[in-house]
């Protein structure tokens, strides 16, 4: 293990760290982002939000508890939050070479090396990721020795059209029929929703749902600007000027925001943890919730219409948005988060219970 091959990862700011390697031995580059969850890392790597994005976790000790194996339920992985690894590298501090728990089938090292993704450990991951907090997110490279590789700006492309089904596919046969854009949408956003009597018909970020049946509309998560989104944002629009429910996360959020009329920024670094406090508009109630995003919506530029829903306890930022009289709101954190809080898993609720009144209920 101690002759595992040197590993170099270098910042757009010219700052170096030298650190080992595991998982595959490619080069790889892409925008520096780091987590700071404890636990959750087959779910936080198979997060398509996480695409084009070299990852580090900030929790010292990572694969202590090996790779999942691959159970299916309801069509969709039990373990993991799509069907393949997103991250473009993996950065952790101290790498576990024994791995130990009851549904690992394999080593993390495996896992990686098998889905062609290199990892580097042996860094000071509290160095890198204060220096990311001072100077904000940045692109960054990992060049194993005897390799190098460009810089790539993963924000230049529209990483949702990578990440989104190519075609419609429907789960369950539940009461309420929801079209769900998939905009690269975690696994257990369907997962909730099915628990909950719907029929979900996930379409493409670019798919012209307005000819489909369907009680609520759901915009989901994904990866990258949600500017890249103008077929998306195109078809928004037509809903907003209807009726029916209209329920976002996270980059649906701003897809709702740019649809009405808002604008959105990038964010200095990002939000991506499990413990975001955020405020609930209009009330005294606080949650803890998990977060991975890297644009937000301009809270001024919403509409008289519109109204933020939830703020950011740490930096004031826009945490979602809601309607003054219509059946519309989105929520920028995860209320599904798998692993992470779910202080708000009621949102699915207040989106169904909107269903069930459109319908006369």
């Amino acid at each position: 293990m101690n002759n595992r091959t040197a590993v170099k990862l270098t910042l757009e700011d010219g700052t170096i760290y030298h650190g080992k390697s595991f998982g595959s031995l490619k080069p790889t580059a892409g925008e520096v982002v780091f987590n700071t969850a404890m636990t959750g890392y087959p779910e936080s790597l198979t997060d398509p939000s996480y695409r084009g994005q070299v990852l580090c976790l900030t929790y010292p000790l990572v694969g202590n508890y090996g790779a999942p194996g691959k159970v299916e339920e309801n069509d969709l992985l039990r373990f993991y939050e799509s069907s393949s690894i997103h991250i473009s590298g993996l950065i952790v501090s101290d790498y576990s070479f024994d791995y130990s728990h009851w549904n690992a089938t394999e080593s993390l090292d495996e896992w990686l090396n098998r889905n062609n993704v290199p990892g580097i450990y042996g860094i000071d991951t509290r160095a890198l990721t204060k220096r990311i907090r001072e100077k904000g997110a940045m692109l960054g490279k990992v060049e194993p020795e005897g390799t190098e590789t460009d810089f790539y700006d993963p924000n230049k492309v529209n990483l949702v059209a990578e990440v989104s089904t190519h075609e419609k596919k429907v789960y369950g046969s539940g009461k309420y029929k929801i079209i769900l854009v998939d905009c690269g949408v975690k696994y257990n956003i369907i997962r909730n929703f099915l628990k909950r009597d719907t029929t979900i018909i996930r379409v493409p970020w670019n798919y012209d749902f307005h000819n489909e049946e369907y009680d609520g509309l759901f915009l989901s998560n994904g990866p990258g600007d949600p500017k890249m989104c103008d077929a998306t944002i195109e078809n928004i629009k037509k809903s907003l000027g209807g009726k029916k429910p209209v329920f976002g996360i996270c980059l649906g959020n701003q897809l709702m925001a740019l649809a009405s009329g808002a604008d959105t920024y990038k964010l200095k670094y990002g939000h991506r943890s499990h413990n975001q406090p955020v405020l609930q508009v209009g009330t005294d109630k606080a949650y803890i919730t998990s977060q991975n995003h890297g644009f937000a919506v301009d809270n001024d530029t919403l509409g008289i219409d519109w109204e933020p829903l939830f703020i950011n306890i740490n930096d004031r930022t826009n945490e979602g948005m809601k309607h003054k009289t219509l059946p519309f709101f989105s929520t920028q954190f995860h209320p599904e988060a798998s692993g992470g809080p779910t202080d708000t898993d009621f949102l699915f609720d207040v989106f169904i219970d909107n269903i069930r009144k459109s319908m006369g209920e």
